[in-house]
């Protein structure tokens, strides 16, 4: 079984993120989705909120499973047997942090990352815009599944 990890702190999911692991269930047998936990950083969602928007983002896709973990990411791929890790690169900014993650996790563990450029009606789309079009109460459905609501 061809397993990848998408990981990430998702607060919340973009159209970004839900275009990157729709297109990794094409590629893998299983994606798991998996929301990073860090105690030292303050976020908008609780993990429950999150883990709820992309479970429900995603019922119907049965090769999508969403789960948390704390520690380095290739540690928790070892773990659950992942052997891929999926990443999206939005710009070469991206590409550029995330090639340097990328040689070190290769360099801790037997793990290859597989990136997938976004695509270009959701490449500016990031977390924090929408947090920030959030807090000034700005239409922020454009950019997220369905599953995120605010009530």
């Amino acid at each position: 079984m061809r397993r990848a990890l998408f990981p990430g702190s998702f607060d919340p999911i973009t159209l970004g993120h839900f275009d990157i692991i729709k297109r990794g269930v094409t590629l893998f047998d299983e994606v798991i989705v998996a929301i990073g936990v860090n105690s030292d950083k303050k976020y908008m969602f609780s993990l429950k909120e999150r883990q709820a928007f992309i479970e429900e983002a995603f019922a119907d896709e049965p090769k999508v499973k969403v789960v948390t973990y704390t520690g380095l990411t290739v540690d928790f791929c070892n773990e659950i047997g992942a052997e891929f890790i999926l990443r999206g690169l939005r710009n070469p900014a991206d590409f550029e942090f995330e090639k340097a993650i990328a040689h070190a996790n290769r360099r801790m563990a037997t793990i290859e990352t597989v990136f997938l450029l976004t695509s270009a009606k959701t490449s500016f789309i990031s977390s924090s815009i929408v947090r920030d079009v959030i807090k000034n109460e700005g239409d922020y459905t454009k950019f997220v599944p369905d599953s995120v609501r605010i009530n």
